[in-house]
């Protein structure tokens, strides 16, 4: 009879994976920082990016420690942001944001990802004017009703869009350049927010045939278990999307 996972290969596995999430939470640290100043406390896209860190338990240390490289030592000036834009299995439109110190090893590493799952890359501008920026803010409430309409006036009174609750979460949506002051709004009223970041929001979503489905989110996970790839974006309706 076969032996399953051991308690050892579980943990290696498990520390494999975090490792990963640790390498995209620094890079994404690091090019925050390169963005704009060095200190969390007036840079807001910092902040997010430490706040999710702390939360994946990273250490004040490792957190510092990419800080500084974002700020010009340590090689932190070699890191890119870097977009790509393309179609997945049946045409379904992909936006894939990445943060690099190889661009030509990404773009090879993208490109290899979409053409093994029926997807091609494809030129700027191709995709993104299907999509549109938009600020989002995460508040936990566990599906309480009193806690959601609270979340709701809270954010209608700051200027934000919509809010949507799903998960556990009211997702609080506004304009990209809106976010600053939609989140200073929430935490005037006294909310906890649990996470800010600007988003690439499909102007409309397509069907796509369900033999697809399993194809792109093939891809989906072949993109996200790349170390350069920071976010990807598409307009599919995907089951639990």
């Amino acid at each position: 009879m076969g032996r399953g996972p051991t308690v050892e290969g579980r943990k290696n596995a498990e520390d494999a994976k975090r490792a990963k999430v640790f390498t995209k939470l620094i890079r994404e640290i690091t090019v925050a920082t390169r963005a704009g100043v060095a200190d969390p406390a007036v840079n807001a896209r910092l902040r997010a990016a430490v706040d999710k860190a702390l939360a994946a338990n990273m250490t004040r240390e490792t957190i510092d420690r990419a800080i500084k490289r974002g700020s010009g030592a340590d090689g932190g000036a070699d890191m890119q942001e870097l977009r790509y834009e393309g179609y997945g299995p049946a045409g379904v439109a992909l936006i894939i944001d990445c943060v690099t110190d190889n661009p030509l090893r990404t773009v090879a590493d993208v490109r290899h990802a979409l053409t093994r799952h029926g997807g091609n890359l494809g030129t700027s501008g191709s995709v993104a004017y299907q999509f549109q920026r938009r600020g989002e803010v995460g508040i936990v409430t566990d599906g309480d009703p009193g806690r959601e309409e609270q979340v709701l006036e809270a954010a209608l009174e700051a200027g934000a869009e919509d809010v949507v609750n799903a998960d556990g979460e009211s997702c609080v949506v506004c304009g990209a350049d809106d976010l600053e002051s939609v989140q200073a709004g929430l935490v005037a009223a006294g909310l906890t927010l649990d996470r800010t970041q600007v988003v690439m929001h499909p102007a409309n979503r397509v069907e796509i045939p369900a033999e697809a489905q399993d194809t792109l989110l093939e891809l989906i996970d072949a993109l996200e278990a790349l170390d350069d790839v920071h976010e990807i974006y598409h307009n599919a309706v995907l089951p639990n999307a």
